[in-house]
């Protein structure tokens, strides 16, 4: 395990309902002050992994069955989601899950909650927020049920900043969003995690916009990591190219004329 991580999984196995076995000895390492892709279609297991690590999956009758997971240092078996969200681990769920029947600056009023108890935490920093999003400052008095997509996941990731994280958990911020709002979004994901040196773990399946802001990636199959690297070689890697680039492979291997059990060995393994 490495000395400079802010988040080590060791292979760890999950279970849902005692029975549904979705991840298989997975291992990861997020090293602190970066951002890590983790990559997969769906079904892979990579929203579960991020369930795993931020304590949510007792909601959803889920365990982690075997390995361990350590958040700063520490070993997080047995710690409650809102335990974790203190000691600076913040999860933005898939759906953005904004309070809708709150203002903008209610919700992240809200978020102030991860600062309790907290030695050392800075004072709750609203105008970072809207530095970043600039959107929510015009709207700051809405409530945020009556904001556009985009205009929700900047309030997500809002929510995190305020929290003070040392580590935030991404689950799919692009999704339902347009490919404009998309690169806004990321763009501001980058400059947030040079300027903060917030790390970061993030889930997504548009694999350009995440290696765009990424300085390592994990790739998921069947619950179990395939392929991994920093994000320059898996940028060219035939297999990553091919399946979540959309390029290298030509007509006669796309991606939809193949099956997924013909796909090569080294992913099935």
């Amino acid at each position: 395990m490495e000395a400079d991580a802010i988040l080590e999984i060791e292979n760890i196995e999950l279970v849902y309902n005692r029975s549904v076995q979705v991840l298989r000895g997975l291992s990861l390492t997020v090293p602190r002050g970066q951002v890590v892709a983790l990559l997969g279609s769906n079904g892979a297991g990579k929203s579960s992994t991020l369930k795993a690590v931020s304590g949510l999956l007792t909601l959803e009758d889920g365990e982690v069955t075997a390995g361990r997971i350590r958040f700063d240092g520490t070993d997080t078996k047995g710690e409650s989601p809102h335990a974790l969200v203190r000691r600076g681990l913040f999860h933005v769920m898939e759906g953005r899950r904004v309070f809708e029947d709150l203002t903008v600056e209610e919700n992240l009023t809200a978020a102030t909650f991860a600062l309790t108890g907290r030695a050392g935490a800075a004072p709750a920093n609203f105008d970072m927020v809207y530095d970043y999003f600039p959107r929510l400052r015009e709207r700051r008095r809405s409530l945020a049920g009556y904001l556009s997509g985009g205009e929700q996941q900047m309030l997500a990731i809002g929510r995190a900043l305020v929290a003070d994280p040392k580590l935030i958990l991404l689950d799919e911020p692009s999704l339902g969003l347009s490919p404009q709002l998309v690169e806004e979004i990321f763009t501001i994901i980058g400059k947030i995690s040079r300027q903060t040196g917030v790390s970061m773990l993030l889930v997504e399946q548009n694999a350009a916009v995440a290696f765009a802001v990424s300085q390592y990636g994990y790739v998921m199959e069947n619950g179990k990591i395939q392929l991994d690297g920093p994000t320059a070689r898996l940028m060219s890697d035939q297999d990553v190219r091919e399946f979540y680039l959309g390029t290298g492979g030509g007509a006669e291997r796309s991606f939809r004329n193949i099956k997924h059990y013909k796909r090569r060995k080294r992913w099935l393994s």
